[in-house]
C-alpha cells in the first residue's frame, strides 16, 4: 500500500511584491482565489491525505474551508516568516501523523505542480530521505554590480531552481527550522534549513510550468495557463464522449 502525506501550505504572506489590496493567495484568477486552485490540484492527488494551512493572524480573506476534494483541511495561524509559518503547520499536523512521516510543504502561490511530478517526488524522494522539486537552470546567469550593469557571467552548470512541493520528515524538519531561527538565520525554503543541518537533500526535476506566482506580470502567464489547461480538459471530455 502508498504511503499517504500530509501536506503543509503557507499561506500567511502578504504579496508585497504582487501589489493591490489583498494578499495574492486570494486573488482571483479563472474565476477563484488563487488559493483555491492550489488546495484543489493538492487534494486531487491521491497520496495527499490532508493538508493544513498556515494563515496570518487575523486573515479576513479565508474562505472557511473544512475539506477539499473529500480531503481534511485544517488551519493554523503562522508567523512573520515563511519558516515560523512552516513551524505552525507541522506542529498543527493532526494527533496520528508520526515524527518520522513525511510531510510535504508546497507554496500557496503554485497552482500549477503537476500530479506526475508529486508522483516522482514520492518515488525518488523517499528513498533519499527527503527531496524537492526543481528545475535545472537553462538560462545565462549575469552577476550585476551595485549600479546595475552586468559585471561577469556565472556558471549555470550544477544550478537548479528550487520549487515545491518539498519533502521531508516531520521531526527532522523541525529540528532543522528550529536551529536555523535559533542562529538567527532565516531560511527560504525547507530545502536551505535542511541543508544546513547537514542533510542533502535529493533535486527532484519538475515541469517548468509549476510556477509561482510573485508579480503582476506572473499573474498574466497564470491567466494563459488556465486558459490552456481548460482548453485541453474539454478537448478529452469531448473525445471521451465520441470514443475516437
Amino acid at each position: 500500500m502508498e504511503t499517504a502525506c500530509w501536506c503543509v501550505v503557507p499561506a500567511a504572506g502578504s504579496g508585497r511584491r504582487f501589489g493591490g489590496d489583498i494578499p495574492k493567495q486570494y486573488v482571483e484568477i479563472g474565476g477563484k482565489p488563487l488559493l483555491a486552485w492550489t488546495l484543489e490540484r493538492l487534494a486531487a492527488h491521491p497520496r495527499i491525505a490532508g493538508i493544513v494551512v498556515v494563515l496570518a493572524a487575523g486573515d479576513s480573506h479565508w474562505p472557511g474551508f473544512q475539506s477539499c476534494r473529500g480531503k481534511p483541511v485544517l488551519t493554523a495561524i503562522g508567523g512573520s516568516e515563511r519558516a515560523d509559518s512552516v513551524l505552525a503547520g507541522l506542529h498543527a499536523l493532526p494527533a496520528g501523523i508520526g515524527a518520522r512521516d513525511f510531510i510535504l510543504v508546497h507554496d500557496a502561490a503554485r497552482p500549477f505542480v503537476r500530479h506526475a511530478d508529486i508522483d516522482l517526488l514520492f518515488e525518488r524522494g523517499m528513498p533519499a530521505g527527503g527531496a524537492l522539486l526543481a528545475a535545472p537552470l537553462s538560462d545565462t546567469l549575469k552577476r550585476a554590480d551595485v549600479h546595475g550593469r552586468s559585471e561577469a557571467t556565472e556558471s549555470r552548470e550544477a544550478r537548479w531552481r528550487a520549487l515545491t512541493p518539498q519533502m521531508f520528515r516531520r521531526v527532522d524538519l523541525i529540528d532543522a527550522l528550529v536551529s536555523a531561527r535559533d542562529a538567527g538565520i532565516v531560511v527560504t525554503d525547507e530545502a536551505m534549513a535542511m541543508e544546513r543541518a547537514g542533510f542533502r537533500p535529493l533535486l527532484v526535476e519538475g515541469s517548468e510550468d509549476n510556477i509561482k506566482i510573485t508579480t503582476a506580470a506572473d499573474r498574466v502567464f497564470a491567466e494563459y495557463l488556465f486558459e490552456r489547461e481548460s482548453e485541453r480538459t474539454s478537448r478529452e471530455h469531448a473525445k471521451s464522449k465520441t470514443g475516437n
